[in-house]
């Protein structure tokens, strides 16, 4: 299940060198200030109690560790199977725009597909251009994860009813909002299979909570959200590139939306 860099790089969609590098910083700044905007409304609207349980708690308690961390060959399978898009050009080169400081050009990856065809919108109307070459794409996030690697920086924008979900979850300070891509996950969740141990990590709230139904009466109906830890996905991430192994943090595996753990396990331990 290995992903050479070769195989990355011969992707025209990943290509490297000839990114698009013209200054789209209005753009930029428009789409940020509309995240930031739907992140403060959302604050406002839910006012409940905090959790007391912090984030994927139980796997900040490590196992005897061994001195190697996990690489990020290993972190990038973890992500393998879930889609996100993007837009790009008649080569299948990344549009990129410029961040809000304007200091350097990022990649746009949405993870609805409606979210990147208004992002498309917006390309046509700013770039003369790319009126009719520009496309919305899907890339996966194991080879968004490996462009990282190679210094390729992206900015995400999650589904926002995930964010209002996380919301009502944590909820620790609703002023601030929710920083980053909202993953959902449960200790009850935890399966065991061919003497490997695997962590569900879900990216909608909706599939988590099927998922719960399945396997506790308990964590049925109104209860079902006292069993669901909610962080978000680049901190698990650095979480995972910086822990030992045997540390509980490689049995994360993350699940496709619309996918049980069950069924994703099952490909994955094929490959």
């Amino acid at each position: 299940m290995e992903f050479p860099k070769s195989q990355v790089l011969t992707n025209p969609l990943l290509s490297l060198s000839t990114f698009i590098h013209q200054n789209c910083l209005r753009l930029g700044s428009e789409l940020s200030s509309r995240l930031d905007d739907t992140k403060r409304t959302l604050s406002r609207r839910l006012q409940r109690p905090p959790l007391p349980v912090p984030p994927f708690a139980f796997l900040s308690q490590p196992k005897q560790a061994l001195a190697a961390t996990l690489s990020s060959d290993f972190v990038s399978k973890t992500l393998a199977g879930t889609a996100v898009y993007t837009v790009s050009n008649s080569s299948n080169e990344f549009v990129l725009i410029s961040d809000p400081n304007g200091a350097k050009s990022i990649g746009l990856l949405c993870f609805r597909q409606e979210d990147a065809e208004a992002f498309l919108a917006q390309v046509r109307l700013r770039r003369k251009e790319l009126r009719s070459a520009a496309k919305v794409v899907p890339i996966t996030l194991d080879q968004v994860y490996m462009l990282k690697v190679e210094g390729i920086a992206f900015r995400f924008v999650p589904d926002p009813a995930q964010i209002r979900n996380a919301l009502e979850l944590k909820a620790a300070d609703v002023r601030t909002g929710f920083d980053g891509v909202p993953v959902f996950q449960s200790e009850l969740l935890v399966v065991k299979k061919k003497n490997k141990r695997y962590c569900p990590v879900y990216f909608q709230k909706e599939d988590i909570e099927k998922e719960l139904s399945k396997v506790s009466r308990a964590s049925r109906g109104a209860g079902v959200s006292q069993h669901i830890m909610v962080g978000s996905l680049e901190d698990v991430l650095k979480k995972m590139e910086t822990s030992e192994k045997n540390s509980g943090w490689e049995d994360l595996i993350f699940i496709p939306p619309g996918k049980s753990h069950s069924q994703h396990i099952q490909e994955v331990a094929k490959v």
